[in-house]
C-alpha cells in the first residue's frame, strides 16, 4: 500500500459497486431456485447476507456450479449446482441486498432480493457480448453497448424505470462509481457522462434516470477504456495513450509513456490506477496526481496479460494462459507468483472486501490473498459442504489433455497498409471509411487520416471518420495509415469527392439476421436518391466500444460471410446510401442487434478408454470447444451401434457391446447452427483374460506358478487350485503351500476379470523329502560301540522289508548319518532308540530307498527340516 493509500487496518471496507462483465470468477450467486436452495439451506437467513462482505461466489464453469469462498477461512461453505448453465459464460452483477445475474449464451437475466430471499426470473436480452448490467446498492441499469439505450430497471422485478438514457451506438464502460453513479464512455463522442438513478420516493423510485455530468475525455472516434473509482472514473484514450480522472475534483489528465494499447480493470480498489498493455506485458501504476509510481514489464512473452489489479500497495497481473497471477510491489520488484496447474482458461481476479479472490473458472481450484498478501488455496469442490457430492462412484482414471504447444512468436513490424479505403461525399463534408490494415505482429494502436491539410487520429476498433468543413465542388482526397508499436505503416488513398449538396436521403432502418451458417444478412428499404441513381450502399457495423465499415454493396441487402464476424459477439449494422455523385447520405438508423453464430467447434481432447471392472463398457471424455456463439445443446456420442446424448457435462459412460470389440468412438456438439465436425478416437471394450503357465517349480511342500496373463485392458484376479486346496494372488505368479512330499499334482489356474474367465492346468510331482539314520554312540560300557556296526539280535539303523524288526525280513543296516529318501509314512511295531537318538520312541516307520522301498523306524531316522520331525507332516501315508 502506498503511503497516500495508508489506512488503520480495518478501518476500511470498501464496497464496491459491480457491474455484469464477462467472467466465470467474481461475485456470482446461484440461478434461480439454487440460490434460494443456497440461502436457505444456511439455515440463518441473516448469517447469510452477514457473511456476504467478506465472501465471494466463484464458478466452475464445467461443473456447471458456483461455490461460495469465505475470505476469512478461504474455505468453502456452499455448493450450488447451476446445471442450466453448464459451459456458459456468465455476466455478474451483485450488492448488499441484490444479485443480478445474465447468462451470455442465452441472454436470460435474473435477480435475487437477498433480503426476501426470492428469485425474480423472466427478462430477456439479446445474447452475446454487447450487454450487461450494474448494480450499486437498490440502483440497477441495463446497458446496451451495441445499441447505445440505458435503461433503468428495478432491481427486484427487473422492470423498467424511467425512460432509457440514449446514446450513439457502440459505447463502452456502463459501471457505477463508489458514489453510486453510473458512467459511460460514447467513443464516436470522445465524452464521459455521469447518470444518477431516478429519485426514490416512499414508492420506490419515480421519474427518470438524469444525466449529471459529461466530459470530454479524448477525441471523437478514438478507442477508449474505463475503470470505476471511490470518487468518478479513470478513462484510457487508447489512440492517444492519455489518461483522464474525473471525480468530483477537477479532470487531469495525464499522457502515458505506453508501449501498445493500454487497457484497465472494471473496478479500481485504492486511488492508484493499474495501466496495462496485454501485448508487450507492461504494467503502469498512476496516482492521483498524475504521477506514474511504478512501470515494469512482467517477465514472459509467450501470453498476453489481461488487466492487471492495483490492491493494498502490489499489482497482480494474470497471464491470459498458462496459470500465473504474476505480483509486484509498488517498486516494481517481483513477488512469488500466484499459480494453478492447469487452469482450464483465463484467470479472474476479484477485489471484495479486503480479500483479492483468484479463481480457475477450468479447475477445482480457487485462491483468496488476504490484506497482507498472504495466500491460500481453495477446494471448490469439497464435500463437507452444504451442497457437496455424494461419495464418489469408482471410475477409471482420465488421462488429462495435453497441454497446448504455443506457438511461435511472430516478427514484428510496421503494420500494412489499411485496406478498401473509400470516401462519400456529404454536403460540405465526406466519411471516409477503410477496413483493418495488417498489423505485422504488434496490435494496431490507431489510425491518422489527412486530408484538406488536416491530420486526424482513429481508434484501432473506429475505422470510420466524417471530415466536416469542407468546399462543395471542391475535390478531396484523403489518405489512411495505421500506427503501431514499431512506427506508422504506408498510407492508402481514397477514392476523390466533391462534396455537394444533392444529397441522397438515408435509407430505411435496416433488418439484421444472423443464420446457422455462420453469415448475418442485412437488409433495408431503399433510399430516395432525390432524383439521381444511387450507385451503392455502404454498410458499417457497431459493436461495443467500436465500429467498422463492412462493406459495399449495389442492392438493399447484404449477406456478410462467416467469420468476417466475431461469433458471440452483438453487433448492429447502419447503412449509408451513396449515388452515381459520389455522394453519401447520412447514416440510417442502427438496426437491431443480432449475434453471429455456426454450428460449434470440434470437441477436443477425445480420450476413448476401457472400463476395467464392467464388460463392453467404455469411458469417453472431450474437452467442449468453442460454442461460436449459440450455446453448446448437447454432445451426442456414439460408438459401434451405440449412441447417447449429454445434455450436461462433457464425458459419457456406453455400455452393451460386445466383449473385446474394438470400436469406432465419434462426438459431435450441437447448437441452433447444427453438428459440428466429429472428434473421432479408437476404443476397445474390455476382453476376457488370456492365460500362459510360462513354468512351474516344487519344493517338497510348494510349486509356485509362473504365469503370463493378458488382463484384457482391465485388471484380472487369479487362483490355482489342487488336491490339497485353492490359491489366489498376483497373476504374475501363484505359490502353494500344504502339498506332500513326492507327490503329482494337477494345478488348475484360472485368470477372471468382468468380461469372462479362462483356466489352464499344469502338473508336477513335489520333490521328496529325506532324513536322516541316527544312531549315536553312549558315553559307557558296551554304548560306546552300540552304533558301530550291525550285530545279531536289535541294533539302531536297521532296514526292514515290513514295519516290525524281523530278523527274517531285515533287508540291511547304515551307518550313522547316512542320508536316505523317503516316500512315505505307515504305521508298525513301537521302537525306543534310547540314549542313541535322544530317546525317541515311535510306532512310525518311514519307507526309504535302500534296496528298494524299504522301512526304518521313525525312532532311528531324523526327517530333513529341523528337530522333532516337523516336516513329517508333509509325507503322504503309504
Amino acid at each position: 500500500m502506498s503511503s497516500t493509500d495508508a489506512a488503520p487496518e480495518g478501518a476500511r471496507k470498501r464496497r464496491l459497486p459491480s457491474r455484469g462483465y464477462l467472467v466465470t470468477m467474481g461475485t456470482v450467486l446461484a440461478l434461480a431456485a439454487g440460490l434460494g436452495a443456497t440461502v436457505l439451506g444456511l439455515a440463518k437467513a441473516d448469517e447469510a447476507v452477514a457473511s456476504y462482505d467478506a465472501a465471494s461466489w466463484v464458478w466452475s464453469k464445467g461443473k456447471g456450479e458456483v461455490s461460495r469462498v469465505n475470505g476469512v477461512t478461504a474455505k468453502i461453505d456452499t455448493r450450488v449446482d447451476v446445471g442450466q448453465a453448464r459451459g456458459h459464460s456468465l455476466e455478474v452483477s451483485q450488492s448488499d441486498r441484490f444479485v443480478i445475474l445474465r447468462d451470455v449464451n442465452t441472454g436470460a437475466i435474473g435477480s435475487m432480493d437477498l433480503k426476501e430471499l426470492q428469485a425474480y426470473w423472466g427478462q430477456q436480452s439479446s445474447p452475446g457480448i454487447g450487454v450487461s448490467v450494474a448494480l450499486h446498492d437498490d440502483s440497477a441499469f441495463v446497458v446496451d453497448s451495441v445499441q447505445g439505450k440505458v435503461q433503468q430497471v428495478d432491481p427486484k422485478s427487473l422492470q423498467a424505470i424511467g425512460q432509457p438514457v440514449s446514446f450513439p451506438p457502440g459505447i463502452t464502460g456502463g459501471d457505477f462509481d463508489g458514489k453510486g453513479r453510473l458512467w459511460i464512455v460514447a467513443p464516436s463522442e470522445g465524452t464521459a457522462t455521469a447518470i444518477s438513478p431516478a429519485p426514490k420516493s416512499t414508492e420506490g423510485p419515480g421519474g427518470d434516470p438524469q444525466r449529471v455530468r459529461t466530459e470530454q475525455v479524448g477525441g471523437a472516434s478514438h478507442d477508449f477504456t474505463m475503470t470505476t473509482l471511490d470518487d468518478g472514473i479513470a478513462v484510457l484514450d487508447r489512440t492517444t495513450n492519455d489518461l483522464f480522472r474525473v471525480g468530483d475534483t477537477p479532470t487531469s489528465k495525464t499522457t502515458l509513456p505506453l508501449t501498445g494499447p493500454g487497457v484497465l480493470a472494471p473496478h479500481t480498489d485504492g486511488s492508484t490506477v493499474a495501466v496495462t498493455v496485454p501485448a508487450t506485458r507492461q504494467i503502469v501504476g498512476v496516482d492521483p496526481q498524475g504521477t506514474i509510481k511504478a512501470q515494469f514489464t512482467v517477465p514472459g512473452g509467450e501470453s498476453q496479460l489481461q488487466p492487471a489489479v492495483a490492491w493494498e500497495g502490489y499489482y497482480y497481473a494474470a497471464d491470459t494462459d498458462g496459470g500465473t497471477v504474476h505480483v509486484f510491489d509498488q517498486s516494481g520488484a517481483q513477488q512469488k507468483p500466484i499459480t494453478f496447474d492447469r487452469p482450464g482458461g483465463s484467470l479472474e481476479l476479484d477485489v471484495r472486501e479486503n480479500y483479492l479472490f483468484v479463481n480457475a473458472p477450468g479447475s477445482p481450484i480457487a485462491q483468496v490473498v488476504d490484506n497482507q498478501h498472504g495466500v491460500r488455496p481453495v477446494d471448490k469442490y469439497a464435500d463437507d459442504v452444504l451442497g457437496g457430492d455424494p461419495p464418489p462412484v469408482k471410475t477409471p482414471p482420465v488421462t488429462p489433455p495435453p497441454e497446448k504447444k504455443k506457438p511461435n512468436k511472430p516478427v514484428v513490424s510496421k503494420p500494412g497498409a489499411p485496406k478498401n479505403v473509400r470516401a462519400a461525399a456529404g454536403n460540405a463534408e465526406a466519411r471516409v471509411t477503410w477496413q483493418a490494415a495488417p498489423n505485422n505482429g504488434a496490435e494496431i494502436t490507431k489510425y491518422v487520416v489527412t486530408g484538406n491539410n488536416k491530420t486526424f487520429d482513429v481508434g484501432a476498433d473506429q475505422r470510420a471518420l466524417t471530415v466536416t468543413g469542407l468546399t462543395n465542388g471542391e475535390t478531396y482526397t484523403f489518405q489512411v495509415h495505421a500506427v503501431n508499436a514499431k512506427g506508422a505503416g504506408p498510407d492508402r488513398a481514397s477514392n476523390p469527392v466533391k462534396p455537394t449538396a444533392e444529397v441522397p436521403d438515408p435509407p430505411g432502418t435496416p433488418v439484421a439476421e444472423a443464420k446457422g451458417d455462420g453469415t448475418v444478412t442485412v437488409t433495408w428499404p431503399a433510399a430516395n436518391g432525390q432524383g439521381l441513381k444511387i450507385d451503392h450502399y455502404t454498410v458499417t457495423g457497431v459493436s461495443e466500444g467500436g465500429s467498422a465499415p463492412i462493406g459495399d454493396t449495389k442492392g438493399a441487402s447484404m449477406t456478410i460471410p462467416a467469420g468476417q464476424l466475431d461469433f458471440g459477439k452483438q453487433y448492429a449494422f447502419t447503412v449509408v446510401s451513396v449515388n452515381e455523385r459520389g455522394a453519401g447520405s447520412k447514416a440510417s438508423a442502427v438496426s437491431n442487434s443480432v449475434v453471429p453464430f455456426s454450428k460449434p467447434a470440434k470437441p477436443e481432447n477425445l480420450d476413448a478408454a476401457t472400463v476395467s471392472d464392467k464388460a463392453g463398457t467404455i469411458k469417453v471424455t472431450w474437452t467442449a470447444p468453442a460454442d461460436n456463439g449459440r450455446a453448446i445443446s448437447k454432445y451426442v456420442v456414439k460408438a459401434g451401434d451405440k449412441s447417447t446424448d449429454v445434455s450436461a457435462g462433457t464425458s459419457a459412460t456406453l455400455d452393451g457391446l460386445g466383449t473385446g470389440q474394438s470400436v469406432q468412438v465419434q462426438v459431435v456438439a450441437v447448437n441452433e447452427g447444427g453438428e459440428s465436425d466429429p472428434a473421432t478416437a479408437t476404443a476397445r471394450t474390455l476382453a476376457a483374460p488370456t492365460l500362459t503357465i510360462t513354468g512351474t517349480d516344487a519344493t517338497f511342500n510348494t510349486a509356485t506358478l509362473s504365469l503370463s496373463v493378458d488382463a484384457g485392458g482391465g485388471t484380472a484376479t487369479c487362483t490355482v487350485s489342487t488336491s490339497a486346496g485353492t490359491s489366489s494372488g498376483n497373476c504374475s505368479s501363484l505359490k502353494v503351500s500344504g502339498l506332500m512330499a513326492g507327490t503329482d499334482y494337477t494345478f488348475k489356474v484360472t485368470a477372471k476379470n468382468a468380461a469372462g474367465s479362462v483356466s489352464k492346468n499344469s502338473t508336477k510331482t513335489t520333490d521328496y523329502l529325506g532324513g536322516t539314520a541316527t544312531c549315536i554312540n553312549g558315553k559307557t560300557g558296551d554304548q560306546k560301540t552300540y552304533c558301530n556296526k550291525d550285530v545279531d539280535g536289535r541294533n539302531g539303523n536297521e532296514i526292514f522289508k515290513v514295519t516290525r524288526q524281523d530278523d527274517g525280513q531285515q533287508a540291511g543296516w547304515v551307518e550313522n548319518g547316512t542320508h536316505l529318501q523317503a516316500y512315505c509314512k505307515d504305521s508298525g511295531e513301537e521302537v525306543y532308540a534310547f540314549v542313541y537318538n535322544d530317546d525317541k520312541r515311535s510306532t512310525t516307520w518311514i519307507q526309504v530307498n535302500y534296496k528298494g522301498k524299504t522301512y526304518i523306524p521313525l525312532a532311528w531316522f531324523n526327517i530333513d527340516g529341523g528337530g522333532n520331525d516337523a516336516n513329517l507332516k508333509y509325507l503322504p501315508n503309504c
